[in-house]
């Protein structure tokens, strides 16, 4: 995989050159999600208290599926629905497979302020976010801020939340974490001045579309 730094509108003709290649959407977010939990496993070798904050979009989706794997091996596994259900179409599949698992899913963070997490993973906001962050957000953001100066391991899909992914402007509130677990290539935030820091380490996973597959930017 080669060390490759795309625009948001440029990762999304990634993923349709991949899709269009034979690779669906849906095994595109089982990988992304599945490589995000590889992460984590190799912080934790035994399972722990697991928060998992989750938007209504793909990068929910990614959550469901880090929560689904985590779950199954074993984790305390509590998903918070920052801004309700899943709305895109494979974000809502998997969170349906969640539904036999033994997980806690909850709608409202303020909940959660005393409870104790040893990591939690940021998959609020992905590479569509700009502007400001909403209530929703900004609370969701400030839950995971304090669980981090708490001491728990934050571990953020693509991007902390409430990072711009082109220009790497945060907005106030953004969240931040120790590892940042990005998709096929880099994203001008995760090198800018003002948001690198806020990503900690930062691995770029592959989820399966090949470098022939790429278009030529």
């Amino acid at each position: 995989m080669k060390h490759r730094i795309v625009t948001a509108a440029q990762m999304k003709e990634i993923e349709q050159a991949g899709d269009a290649h034979g690779l669906p959407y849906l095994q595109m977010m089982e990988n992304a999600g599945l490589a995000t939990y590889a992460e984590l496993q190799k912080q934790f070798p035994y399972p722990g208290r697991l928060l998992v904050v989750c938007g209504k979009g793909n990068n929910g989706g990614d959550g469901f599926v880090i929560t689904r794997a985590a779950a199954k091996d074993g984790w305390n596994v509590t998903v918070l629905l920052a801004e309700g259900e899943p709305k895109t179409a494979d974000a809502i599949r998997n969170f349906e497979r969640l539904h036999s698992l033994p997980v806690h899913i909850c709608a409202d963070g303020s909940v959660l302020e005393t409870q104790r997490f040893d990591a939690a993973v940021d998959a609020l906001y992905g590479t569509g976010f700009h502007g400001e962050l909403r209530p929703s957000g900004l609370a969701a953001c400030g839950l995971m801020r304090r669980l981090h100066k708490s001491g728990a391991f934050v571990l953020a899909v693509d991007l902390p939340s409430g990072i711009n992914t082109d220009t790497g402007e945060v907005a106030e509130g953004a969240a931040h974490a120790d590892l940042t677990v990005t998709f096929d290539s880099y994203k001008p935030l995760h090198m800018a001045e003002a948001s690198a820091p806020l990503c900690g380490k930062i691995v770029c996973a592959d989820i399966g579309i090949r470098d022939e597959w790429h278009p030529e930017f």
